[in-house]
């Protein structure tokens, strides 16, 4: 059995919306600026051609992605938790035992992931450090830097897509 990517309703909603607008529209309109291109001759010094050619290939890379990853999908709803512990979606606000400074990271997909906004892959070692953890509990997790050591402090539920600094749209799907 092939492992399964928990994502959110909502991450799952942009996935199919990226598959269905790259097939049913990018794809088809590359694929006419190819053929108008072709109708001019001469092909191989047809620099439009070339490069909706190489275009059609990116997209076609794209899709087969994301095909993938909807079919591995395993839709999960976080707010139907009790986040008691830490779970999938879940936001922890962990202390560092060592330096006292306090750092909050969410536990998402890995295609809902911002690692510089704080949310993290599920499949990140810190993320499965935490999974299962109640407030009060410490842990060690060993990171390129060296072991540290946390405490968990808080775990709320905040939705994911309220997190998000960088959520794409139909601007963000094109090959353009």
């Amino acid at each position: 059995m092939s492992h399964t990517e928990p994502i959110t309703p909502q991450g799952y909603d942009l996935l199919l919306q990226e598959f269905k607008f790259l097939k049913n529209i990018e794809k088809p309109r590359i694929n006419r600026e190819k053929q108008v291109a072709a109708e001019q001759g001469d092909r191989s010094e047809n620099a439009e051609y070339h490069a909706a050619k190489e275009t059609l290939r990116h997209i076609d890379k794209r899709l087969f992605y994301l095909n993938s990853m909807i079919e591995k999908s395993q839709i999960i709803d976080p707010s139907e938790y009790d986040h008691s512990r830490v779970s999938f979606g879940s936001t922890v606000m962990l202390c560092d035992l060592e330096s006292d400074v306090e750092v909050c990271y969410t536990i998402c997909g890995v295609l809902e992931s911002e690692s510089d906004n704080g949310l993290i892959s599920v499949h990140a070692p810190l993320s499965r450090a935490m999974l299962g953890k109640r407030v009060s509990d410490t842990f060690r997790i060993h990171l390129p830097m060296g072991v540290k050591e946390y405490a968990v402090v808080r775990i709320e539920y905040l939705p994911i897509f309220s997190l998000k600094k960088e959520i794409r749209t139909e601007a963000d799907f094109g090959f353009r």
